[in-house]
């Protein structure tokens, strides 16, 4: 193999590999939200143990069944994260596995393909978790107008 095709070829796949580093970045982003969710959750529950206790027998029901709510959105939240992070290491297994194969002269195109249905279905997952725990913190608000 002479030097030019040789370095057309590692182009090629430094191209191929830049796609899923742009999803990479999506699936980063989406994190950093989750987490951001997951601290408020954690931050509101704390604050509301320590009120169970002090509250007026009438009002410690509301606040045990806010804490359920946080409880079943923590759930929610743990969950996306979980899936979104295993939708980047399926990226990030794709983007070495390509390389893999270019170096090693394998041809790795369905392997590449199921890691890319997988990191793209654990995506997917994580984003119908996210929606579903947006729209449980949305129902539970419970602002009134008295």
């Amino acid at each position: 193999m002479d030097p030019a095709s040789h370095g057309t070829e590692v182009a090629r796949v430094i191209q191929l590999a830049v796609a899923p580093v742009f999803l990479l970045t999506a699936i980063g982003t989406i994190l950093s939200v989750l987490s951001g969710r997951l601290a408020r959750i954690v931050d509101r529950a704390r604050v509301l143990v320590g009120l169970v206790v002090t509250l007026p027998e009438g009002r410690q029901a509301a606040a045990r069944q806010e804490l359920d709510v946080l409880l079943r959105r923590r759930r929610l939240v743990n969950l996306a994260i979980t899936a979104g992070t295993t939708s980047a290491l399926l990226v990030c297994v794709l983007i070495a596995a390509a390389f893999v194969g270019y170096l090693v002269g394998a041809d790795f195109s369905s392997g590449l393909a199921v890691l890319f249905i997988g990191a793209m279905a654990a995506f997917v997952i994580a984003l119908l978790l996210f929606l579903r725990e947006i729209l449980l913190a949305v129902v539970s608000l419970g602002i009134e107008v008295h």
